[in-house]
């Protein structure tokens, strides 16, 4: 299994950078409709996600909805650096899909700790459904 082959280009991936404000992230992960997103520095090394429940906890953290609140706040603030862990683009097989058992996407980065993309689950069991033979059209019985 091809980590890069797998690999959904950081060009094509919803990012944040850990400077912006917690309501520009809120707008973000509403616009996107995902439950994490990769939080990038200002080189565009990956330091961590943040999820859903994280913003939920700012905004009660803050006490109100109000998105003005919100801007005083940064991603930095909110960021779970031990949340979602990157590998390595040289990364076995074995590992990006254990990785991938654990987290819904997998940050990939390059040896600088840049961020090249994510490999998500659903690419994961796809490929090994096609290594596998099965085909990926067929429906589960009983529907």
């Amino acid at each position: 299994m091809n980590i890069a082959k797998l690999m959904i280009p950081k060009v094509c991936t919803v990012v944040l950078r850990e400077s912006q404000t917690v309501r520009q992230g809120l707008e973000t992960l509403l616009r996107c409709h995902y439950t994490a997103i990769p939080v990038l520095d200002d080189e565009g090394r990956y330091v961590g996600s943040v999820t859903e429940g994280d913003f939920l906890q700012q905004i009660l953290k803050a006490g109100t909805t109000d998105p003005k609140a919100q801007e005083r706040s940064r991603i930095s603030d909110i960021l779970r650096k031990d949340f979602c862990p990157a590998l390595s683009i040289e990364e076995s097989s074995a590992v990006v899909v254990a990785a991938a058992m654990r987290q819904n996407f997998v940050p990939v980065v390059d040896s600088r700790g840049a961020l090249c993309g994510i490999v998500t689950r659903q690419r994961v069991i796809g490929e090994l459904a096609r290594l596998a033979g099965i085909s990926q059209e067929e429906k589960p019985s009983g529907e």
